[in-house]
């Protein structure tokens, strides 16, 4: 089973992160129970200093280079992830899709429509390359923006009605999609460093949200169990 993570800055992470994806990796190694792997074309952090993604500076060093793999990018969400999906999942055969991504469309680029379409043909490039590809996609999860941007917070809500739409129209036997959910304990305060991204606990509850969907409605993997202790 191939996993491929697909984010903006949330994913990515900056130099000294952790990310959610190495909490993903952690579960993975305790609790798949049964061969996987991570893949993508990217295996890098973002720079905050250099302005690009050029660090390798992960909190935990021994994460594993080949676990490192991901289509994640600061900045970029599914208006930019729709064009690359297609060569990135014929590249890397990649089965199942973790994707999170729209805050930075809906911040900068597109509004919730026009999000929406892109959700769409992020999708049917995905499935033109491999026609049993799974996804999991996660809302736009609490924001500081939204809190006091209300245009842009009924934005977020009306995308995240739309993505709900979408994931119910695409869904098929051949090629599942699952919206995951946010989790109900995601606090700006505790869970993230700046209002938008994750730290220690927001990494886990992220992870959590994706594993406990394809744990659920898959039966892949176990229920997320996040380590007593965190960084």
């Amino acid at each position: 089973m191939r996993f491929m993570f697909v984010g903006d800055s949330c994913t990515i992470g900056s130099a000294g992160d952790c990310t959610w994806r190495y909490r993903m990796w952690q579960h993975l190694e305790s609790g798949f129970g049964g061969p996987y792997e991570i893949v993508g074309p990217r295996t890098e952090l973002y720079d905050k200093a250099a302005g690009a993604p050029l660090s390798h500076d992960y909190a935990d060093p021994a994460f594993p280079a080949a676990a490192r793999r991901h289509l994640a990018g600061w900045g970029e969400g599914w208006l930019h992830m729709a064009p690359l999906i297609g060569e990135a999942v014929t590249t890397t055969r990649a089965d199942v899709l973790l994707v999170f991504l729209g805050l930075i469309d809906l911040g900068f680029y597109t509004n919730s429509d026009q999000t929406a379409a892109s959700v769409r043909a992020f999708v049917a490039a995905a499935r033109a390359a491999n026609p049993h590809v799974k996804a999991v996609l996660m809302p736009v999860i609490p924001n500081v923006r939204a809190e006091s941007d209300a245009p842009f917070a009924a934005e977020c809500d009306r995308f995240n009605v739309l993505l709900a739409k979408t994931v119910a129209d695409l869904d098929t036997a051949a090629s599942p999609l699952l919206l995951a959910t946010t989790p109900e304990s995601y606090d700006l305060r505790a869970d993230t460093y700046d209002g938008t991204h994750p730290g220690p606990t927001g990494e886990h509850k992220l992870a959590g949200a994706f594993a406990d969907a394809m744990h659920q409605a898959w039966g892949l993997g176990a229920p997320y169990g996040a380590p007593a202790a965190t960084r």
